[in-house]
C-alpha cells in the first residue's frame, strides 16, 4: 500500500471512529431522555458493526424492556457478544444473569466465572458481586477472607453494596476480628452516597459503642477517599 493509500485509508478508519463515537453518544442522550426508539436505533447499528459498549447498552434494554420488549434471551446475546470482547459491564451482567437464571439455565459456578473476570478488570460491581459469591459459598468454595478481598477492592473504590456487606463483616467477625469501629465507618460512608439501609445499620451498631469509638469511627469516615483520588 502507497503512503499516500495508506493515508487515506487510515482517515477513513478515524472518520468512521468520530462517527461511531457520536452515535453512541446520541444513543446515551436518547436513552437518558426516555427516547427510546431512537437509542435502539443507535446502538443497534453500532452493535452491529461489532461495538462493545453498544452491545452492552443493547442488552441492557432488552433486559428492562425499554424500546423493545423484555426478553431476557436477547439480552444475554448482547452482553455475551460484548463480553466476548472484555467489556467489563457485559461481564458483570452476564454474571448476574447465570446467577438468576435469566435467559440462561441458573449456574452459580459460570455466574462466579463472569464476576470473576469483570472484578478482575476493577469493575467494583463485579468484585462485590464475587465477594457476595465467596460469603454465600454459591458457585465457589465459602470462604470468608476471599470474600473480605473482594469487598474492600470494591468499598475502596466506592461501591456502597460493598461497603455495607464489608461492615457487615467486621460487626459479625466473619473472617475477621469483630471491629465496630471499622464497621460503623464503611456504614456511615454508605450512608452518605444515600444507602438508606446503612443509615439504620451504623445507628444500631452506635448503640454497642463507646463516645470515643463513634469519634473516631466518623474521623476515619471524614479521612476516607475512593481509591485512585487524591
Amino acid at each position: 500500500m502507497t503512503k499516500s493509500k495508506f493515508s487515506l485509508f487510515v482517515a477513513v478508519l478515524v472518520g468512521f471512529a468520530a462517527i461511531a463515537y457520536a452515535g453512541f453518544d446520541e444513543g446515551e442522550a436518547a436513552y437518558k431522555r426516555g427516547d427510546y426508539a431512537t437509542a435502539y436505533k443507535e446502538f443497534k447499528f453500532l452493535a452491529d458493526q461489532g461495538d462493545d459498549d453498544a452491545q452492552w447498552r443493547l442488552g441492557v434494554m432488552y433486559y428492562l424492556g425499554k424500546g423493545v420488549p423484555q426478553n431476557y434471551i436477547e439480552a444475554v446475546k448482547w452482553y455475551r457478544k460484548a463480553a466476548a470482547q472484555g467489556n467489563s459491564d457485559a461481564e458483570r451482567n452476564l454474571g448476574y444473569m447465570y446467577a438468576n437464571g435469566e435467559g440462561v439455565p441458573k449456574d452459580e459456578a459460570e455466574a462466579a466465572k463472569w464476576y470473576r473476570k469483570a472484578a478482575d478488570q476493577g469493575h467494583a460491581s463485579g468484585q462485590c458481586h464475587l465477594g457476595v459469591m465467596y460469603e454465600m459459598g454459591h458457585g465457589v468454595p465459602q470462604d470468608y477472607a476471599e470474600a473480605l478481598v473482594w469487598y474492600h477492592k470494591a468499598a475502596e473504590l466506592g461501591d456502597a453494596t460493598a461497603q455495607v456487606n464489608l461492615g457487615w463483616m467486621y460487626i459479625r467477625g466473619d473472617g475477621v476480628p469483630q471491629d465496630y469501629v471499622t464497621a460503623h465507618m464503611w456504614l456511615n460512608l454508605a450512608a452518605a452516597q444515600g444507602y438508606t439501609p446503612a443509615e439504620r445499620y451504623r445507628d444500631e451498631i452506635a448503640n454497642k459503642m463507646t463516645p470515643a469509638q463513634i469519634a473516631e469511627a466518623q474521623r476515619l469516615a471524614r479521612e476516607w477517599k475512593p481509591k485512585g483520588k487524591d
